[in-house]
C-alpha cells in the first residue's frame, strides 16, 4: 500500500532514510521540504512503513529528490511502486519529464531506474561522498506519458 505523507510524518521519513543510507537526512530537513507545495512525498508499507520517496514538480519538469527503501525490503517491488506513484503525482501537476541523480556505485538502482524507462542523461563528477572516496552521480531522466 503507498499513501501520500506529508510534514507529520517527517520523524518516520528519516527514520527510513538513516535505515537506507550511510549519510541519512535529518527529520527537520526532510521537513523543510514538505513544506514546499510542489514537493509530494509517499510512503510505501502500511502498517510496517519499507520505503518512502520525495519528489517535486515545476516548470514542466519533476525531480526524485530521495529513494529510500529498508534493506529487508529491496528487490521487492517497492521501490519501482513508490517511483510509479510519484511519477503519476507529478504528471498530474503538469510534469511532461521526470530526472534523478543516483550514484553510479549503486548497480541496483541503477538497473531499476532504467527498467522503469529513465535514461542516462549526464554526469557530476565527484557528488557523492562515500567511505571509499568519491563517487559520480549518474543523471537519468524519463518523459513521462
Amino acid at each position: 500500500m503507498i499513501e501520500p505523507v506529508g510534514v507529520e510524518a517527517c520523524e518516520l521519513l528519516a527514520s527510513l532514510h538513516a535505515r537506507a543510507f550511510d549519510k541519512p537526512w535529518s527529520a527537520t530537513d526532510i521537513a523543510k521540504m514538505l513544506e514546499n507545495p510542489a514537493v509530494a512525498a509517499f510512503v510505501a508499507g502500511g502498517a510496517e512503513p519499507q520505503g518512502f520517496i520525495i519528489a517535486w514538480a515545476v516548470a514542466g519538469d519533476a525531480e526524485v529528490l530521495t529513494v529510500a527503501v529498508a534493506p529487508e525490503a529491496r528487490r521487492q517491488g517497492v521501490g519501482a511502486a513508490l517511483v510509479t506513484e510519484a511519477a503519476a503525482a507529478v504528471l498530474a501537476r503538469g510534469a511532461a519529464s521526470m530526472h534523478l541523480e543516483v550514484a553510479e556505485s549503486n548497480a541496483a538502482a541503477r538497473a531499476l531506474y532504467a527498467k522503469l524507462g529513465f535514461a542516462e542523461a549526464g554526469r557530476r563528477r565527484d557528488y557523492y561522498a562515500t567511505e571509499q572516496g568519491w563517487v559520480d552521480a549518474i543523471v537519468m531522466r524519463r518523459a513521462l506519458p
